[in-house]
């Protein structure tokens, strides 16, 4: 399989040749393409650590099965995602077991999903229950680690769960980050009002990232010291960012990229499950939502407590390129390289021998809502979205 692209890190065409789930080479092409075809940027599929779920399912619902699980993998072949981390959110322990068993059962069936699921991202229930830092988790779920607990949930997910996300004011927190992380679970701090002691603590027991950044947070705080500021600062902390346009101001996320530099910046998505479905109001978890027109997803009758979001990745990777002024390939990286990397997980690199799990896409033009414009989603090799570009 052959096909002409333009590389996504330093826009020179190369004409592109895949062997079974690989890329077998990279030529570069001088050959100019025809005058009524536009060459799409090629990049390694992108990676998105915090899903929720999408059209109408949740992953944190006694209603999820592993078909359902599968299905919402494939979903997100239209955004040019190939790697994911299915994410629960605070509820139930019976609800927390039930997802981690349907994500496993779904890799255990299906390989495409095997290959595609990164692995399980624990959004809770050890989280802030304060308002302002729990958000949209419900208050009567939240509550301190419990070493036991989520060993029988990582017994649930068959060893899957490989993030979690916690607040590090709770009592015993850096004993329990020090054990996820000998286990090989990368702790990330978020929804937290922990204090700066407190942060330290959790970092020096191993946790390596803070959950969207910006966000989970009061409305108000303290000038200074703030658990912002003190997550900010640390340079053990990688972040991610919702950088769909709501969840942060431009100027936000411009100083949080300049402040913890890209290689620290990781682009998640947070996609609600009810992501993909019309504006209007919906109920989620016992709780009236809405999405608002332009796109935001908010508690029923207001329009400013975000509930998650309802966009993809790729809208993301435009605005971090308009908000912070960094190219293509930085913010490529962002959601794709840098994941990977803190996840301990394999890189996917534009490269003879890499995989062959590539997405080909348009940019927008910059008066034009931001969103990469998909032309084609491969994994192992194979076109699961759109269609390869002819000669």
């Amino acid at each position: 399989m052959q096909f002409l692209a333009r590389r996504f890190d330093d826009g020179q065409l190369a004409e592109l040749t895949l062997a079974a789930d690989k890329i077998a080479a990279i030529r570069p092409s001088d050959a100019p393409p025809a005058r009524d075809q536009q060459v799409p940027y090629v990049a390694p599929g992108l990676v998105d650590i915090q899903i929720n779920g999408f059209g109408g399912q949740e992953f944190s619902s006694l209603e999820l099965t592993p078909a359902k699980v599968s299905q919402i993998v494939r979903q997100h072949f239209a955004f040019g995602v190939t790697r994911v981390c299915p994410t629960l959110t605070t509820q139930s322990r019976e609800v927390f077991t039930h997802g981690c068993r349907a994500v496993a059962a779904a890799c255990e069936h299906d390989a495409l999903t095997e290959r595609c699921v990164l692995g399980i991202h624990l959004e809770g229930p050890y989280l802030s229950p304060e308002d302002g830092p729990r958000g949209a988790h419900p208050r009567e779920h939240c509550r301190a680690p419990d070493w036991d607990e989520f060993q029988q949930w990582q017994e649930a997910a068959a060893g899957r769960i490989r993030l979690m996300t916690l607040a590090p004011e709770w009592p015993g927190t850096p004993e329990f980050v020090a054990r996820a992380v000998a286990s090989g679970v990368v702790i990330s701090l978020g929804h937290t009002a922990a204090s700066s002691a407190q942060i330290r603590a959790a970092v020096d027991a191993g946790a390596t990232l803070s959950t969207h950044l910006g966000n989970g947070a009061h409305r108000q705080l303290r000038r200074h010291p703030n658990y912002l500021w003190d997550q900010l600062a640390e340079d053990r902390l990688a972040a991610s960012l919702i950088v769909d346009g709501h969840h942060l101001p431009a100027e936000v996320v411009k100083t949080f990229v300049r402040a913890k530099s890209p290689e620290r910046c990781i682009l998640v998505s947070d996609v609600s499950g009810l992501a993909g479905l019309p504006v209007g109001r919906y109920v989620s978890s016992g709780c009236e939502l809405e999405i608002l027109p332009d796109g935001r997803l908010v508690i029923a009758g207001q329009d400013q407590l975000l509930a998650g979001a309802s966009l993809p990745l790729g809208v993301g990777v435009v605005n971090v390129m308009r908000f912070a002024g960094v190219d293509l390939g930085t913010a490529i990286r962002m959601a794709t390289t840098n994941p990977a990397l803190r996840l301990h997980a394999a890189v996917g690199q534009l490269e003879v021998g890499g995989a062959a799990d590539l997405v080909l896409f348009d940019l927008p033009p910059d008066h034009e809502p931001a969103e990469l414009r998909m032309r084609a989603t491969l994994v192992a090799g194979d076109v699961v979205f759109g269609a390869l570009p002819t000669k």
